[in-house]
C-alpha cells in the first residue's frame, strides 16, 4: 500500500465559539476539549497509524500559531501551505495534493480538519484500516458519521449498496441540511451518515477527478503553486494566481460527480464541536449536569457550561446557561440560542470593534503581549520574548516608549547603540528612534512597557526589518 499523507486543513474562524475562538485565533488553536490544542489533538491521534510526516494549510496570519504547536509537541511535517485567500476544500486539498506528488511516488492523502473532536481513536484508526483497500482500488473514501440523534447542522450521506469489501458502502447521495422532520427520518432510516468532511483518496487519483469535473479549479491551483516559494516552514503560493482560483468545497467539485465515492461508517465519538451547546454536550459534567473549566463556584445551578480560565466566576441558581469569560469579553446565553452567537460577532464587525478579531493577549512569533491599561495618552502592555527571539527593528512617529524589565534579561538596540538592561531596570526610546529588543538569555523576557502620546494605534509603526519578526 502506498505511503499515507495525513492533510489537515486548520484554516477557518470558528465565530460560533466566540468570545474564545476569533479571527486571530480560532478554535483549532485552543484547549477547549483536553490539555492540548484542538489541531494538536488531531496530529496526535495520527500516532498509531503508519503514515509520512502530516502536511498543513492555513490561512497566512495563522502561520505562526501553526508553527509553534506543532513545535510545542516536536510534530514532524512536510510543510506548511499559505493559502492568501480562503478558497474552500477542493483548491486546498489539491495543493496539498501536488505537493504530495513531489514527496512521495502517489502517495494515499488522509484528508483531516484541525477542529473536530474524536472520542474513541481506536474506532477512527481501525475506519482508516478499512479505507486503505478501497483507496488501493482507487476509491475516493469519505467518512460518515452514524448519528446519534437527529440533526440539522450538519450535511447527510446516503448510502447506496455494500461494497465489495466489508465496512463500506458505495455513496448514493449527498445531502443538505435537512429540516428536524427530515432529520428523523434519516436517522430512523439507518441508511444515511452524517458528513464529517474527511476524506482518503489516492493523490493522483484525486486531482484525476478534479480535472475531469473542474478544470477551472485545478488549472488555477497549479499556477498558484508552480509559482510557490519556501521560507522556512512554509509554502507561499503566487497570490495572484489563487485570487483567481473558484471557491468550491470539495462535495461539490468532485466527490458528488465521481463514480468512484464510497463510505466508510465511522462510530468513533466525532463532534465539529460547532457550537458552545456542542462542546456542553461532549463535555464532562458533574451531578447537576454542569461542565466547567476553569476556577467556577456554583450554587444550585443545572446543565450550564461554565468556562472561566482567567478569574473566579460564580453562578447561582440558573439553569441551561452557556457562560464563557475572557480578559475583555464575557459571553452569557441560553445553551438552546448559542448558534445566535455569530450574530454577535457580525455586528461587532459591523461597528469595527477589534474583540471579534483578537483577544487582549496576542500572540506573535517571538513571543505574546497583552494590555493592561489605557488612557487619553497613556497605553500600557506586558510583552513576553521567548529565549532566542527578537522583534523587529521599528520606529514611531507618534509616542514614545518606556521598557521595564520585570524578569530575564534584554538585550535593546537603540539607534546606534546597543544596552543590555536585566530585571528592574529600564530604558527610554524617545519619538522617531529605531529600536527593538532582543532576549539573549535561557529564560523568558518580560517587559512593562508604557507608551505615551498623542496618537497610540498600532498602525503607528515603521518597520526597519521583515514585518514577519516584528509586531
Amino acid at each position: 500500500m502506498s505511503v499515507i499523507i495525513p492533510v489537515v486543513m486548520a484554516g477557518g474562524s470558528g465565530s460560533r465559539l466566540w468570545p474564545m475562538s476569533r479571527t486571530h485565533y480560532p478554535k483549532q488553536f485552543l484547549s477547549l476539549t483536553s490539555d492540548v490544542t484542538m489541531l494538536q489533538e488531531t496530529v496526535l491521534r495520527l500516532n498509531n497509524i503508519e503514515h509520512a510526516p502530516v502536511s498543513l494549510i492555513c490561512n497566512e496570519e495563522h502561520r505562526f500559531l501553526v508553527a509553534e504547536q506543532l513545535r510545542q509537541h516536536s510534530i514532524p511535517h512536510s510543510g506548511i501551505i499559505l493559502e492568501p485567500f480562503g478558497r474552500n476544500t477542493a483548491p486546498a486539498v489539491a495543493l496539498a495534493a501536488l505537493r504530495a506528488i513531489e514527496k512521495e511516488e502517489d502517495p494515499t492523502l488522509l484528508v483531516l480538519a484541525a477542529d473536530h473532536l474524536i472520542e474513541q481513536c481506536d474506532e477512527f484508526t481501525r475506519a482508516i484500516e478499512y479505507a486503505q483497500p478501497l483507496v488501493s482500488q482507487g476509491k475516493l473514501v469519505t467518512f460518515g458519521i452514524v448519528p446519534t440523534k437527529p440533526e440539522t447542522g450538519y450535511g447527510y450521506i446516503q448510502r447506496g449498496e455494500e461494497s465489495e469489501l466489508d465496512h463500506a458502502y458505495q455513496v448514493s447521495a449527498f445531502v443538505e441540511k435537512p429540516s428536524l422532520e427530515v432529520a428523523r427520518d434519516y436517522v430512523h432510516s439507518r441508511n444515511y451518515y452524517w458528513n464529517s468532511g474527511m476524506f482518503m483518496f489516492k493523490a493522483s487519483r484525486y486531482l484525476e477527478e478534479l480535472e475531469a469535473f473542474r478544470p477551472d479549479i485545478l488549472a488555477a491551483v497549479k499556477e498558484a503553486y508552480e509559482g510557490s516559494r519556501c521560507d522556512l516552514d512554509f509554502i507561499r503560493l503566487n497570490e495572484s494566481a489563487f485570487e483567481k482560483c473558484p471557491d468550491e468545497s470539495i462535495d461539490y467539485a468532485v466527490m458528488e460527480n465521481t463514480h468512484d465515492a464510497v463510505v466508510v461508517p465511522l462510530d468513533a465519538g466525532w463532534s465539529d464541536v460547532g457550537s458552545w451547546s456542542s462542546l456542553w454536550e461532549v463535555s464532562k459534567k458533574d451531578l447537576n449536569e454542569n461542565a466547567i473549566r476553569g476556577d467556577v463556584v456554583l450554587e444550585n445551578s443545572q446543565r450550564c457550561y461554565i468556562n472561566a480560565p482567567e478569574r473566579l466566576v460564580a453562578v447561582v441558581g440558573v439553569e441551561d446557561l452557556v457562560i464563557v469569560d475572557t480578559k475583555d469579553a464575557v459571553l452569557v446565553a441560553h445553551r438552546d440560542k448559542v448558534q445566535n452567537v455569530k450574530n454577535i460577532v457580525a455586528d461587532l464587525k459591523k461597528e469595527n470593534r477589534t474583540e471579534f478579531q483578537h483577544h487582549r493577549e496576542v500572540y506573535r512569533p517571538w513571543g505574546k503581549h497583552d494590555h493592561i491599561a489605557e488612557g487619553n495618552r497613556y497605553h500600557v502592555k506586558k510583552v513576553c520574548v521567548k529565549p532566542g527571539q527578537k522583534t523587529a527593528m521599528q520606529l514611531h512617529y507618534h509616542r514614545s516608549e518606556h521598557w521595564i524589565v520585570v524578569s530575564g534579561t534584554a538585550k535593546v538596540y537603540k539607534g546606534d547603540a546597543t544596552h543590555t538592561i536585566s530585571e528592574n531596570e529600564s530604558i527610554y526610546i524617545p519619538i522617531g528612534v529605531e529600536h527593538c529588543f532582543e532576549n539573549p538569555g535561557k529564560v523568558p523576557l518580560e517587559i512593562i512597557e508604557v507608551r505615551t502620546g498623542g496618537y497610540l494605534e498600532e498602525d503607528d509603526i515603521v518597520r526597519i526589518l521583515d514585518e514577519d519578526e516584528g509586531y
